[in-house]
């Protein structure tokens, strides 16, 4: 018997905040990954370190939120925390790879394909392994083909985020990258979420919802899901109070000072020796009236 799924059971609540979760924590991740570009050698693996974490936590939050939604009608829910929290793990560790790779290779094609790559098999795996900390009366089961979609709507959207984040330089320019990154997660994510089934188990079989007999999704996703958030916001905190983070670069790479005028062209003259030695001696040819 199949189950009845609904990954909407919150209309486009749940769709809407996983969306914004997902851009924000691309935009962080992609301005702090450009700020290591800019910031001595000391400090670049730390600002890499942040961007992987907030793409590594945005892109979980935005799951999660996602999966507030998710039920089948005809069993409870519930979540592994291990599996859960190792999704995590999974998804700030890989992204933190090809974060790196790009952070000290730079955009070169083998450095964008390899990082890119890696990210969003990152992102893929936190995916699926975020959706087998599921723990109900039956089992899940994929379209093989739709699964292969969405892997390669990771990969290629990591790529071109991973590009954007040292190519793409000031605030409005990141911002649009962000979205676009949103979105690509976003998609990724209902892709996947179109290529399942739910096969339930023989005693299965009944009209409860997915609320009896447990908790909702939303009331046992919610505590998880604190600790990601308020690291989102600290390093959302981080990037306002650094403005090379926000503008891509300082002012004075923009354009000259304007207190220091511009220097102007000033005649050039002979040496006193050149043109007094040209003159003819004033000594006792000169009247003592020209003096």
């Amino acid at each position: 018997m199949h189950g009845t799924v609904d990954g909407f059971s919150y209309g486009l609540v749940t769709p809407v905040a996983a969306f914004i979760m997902a851009c924000l924590g691309g935009a962080l991740g992609l301005r702090c990954t450009a700020r290591s570009v800019r910031t001595e050698r000391s400090f670049k693996a730390a600002w890499l370190a942040l961007g992987a974490t907030s793409i590594g936590s945005g892109i979980w939050t935005m799951h999660f939120i996602a999966m507030m939604g998710f039920t089948v009608h005809e069993v409870p829910l519930g979540y592994d925390r291990g599996i859960t929290f190792a999704s995590l793990a999974v998804a700030i560790v890989m992204v933190g790879i090809g974060i790196f790779i790009v952070g000290y290779r730079g955009a070169t094609p083998m450095a964008l394909v390899t990082g890119g790559t890696v990210t969003g098999l990152g992102v893929a795996t936190m995916h699926y392994l975020g959706m087998a900390g599921i723990t109900m009366n039956g089992e899940f089961e994929y379209n093989t083909v739709v699964v292969s979609v969405s892997v390669v709507i990771a990969v290629v959207a990591a790529t071109a985020a991973l590009w954007a984040a040292v190519s793409v330089h000031g605030f409005l320019a990141s911002l649009g990258a962000s979205l676009v990154m949103g979105v690509a997660v976003s998609g990724m994510h209902y892709t996947g979420m179109a290529a399942l089934s739910v096969r339930l188990h023989g005693g299965a079989a009944g009209a409860a919802t997915a609320g009896a007999g447990g908790e909702s999704p939303a009331s046992l996703l919610a505590p998880m899901l604190i600790g990601p958030v308020a690291f989102l916001i600290l390093a959302g905190v981080v990037v306002m109070f650094d403005p090379l983070v926000v503008m891509g670069k300082p002012d004075w790479e923009k354009r000259p000072p304007r207190a220091i005028p511009a220097p102007r062209h000033r005649p050039s003259f002979p040496e006193r020796t050149s043109w007094a030695a040209s003159e003819p001696s004033r000594e006792g040819s000169a009247s003592p009236h020209d003096w």
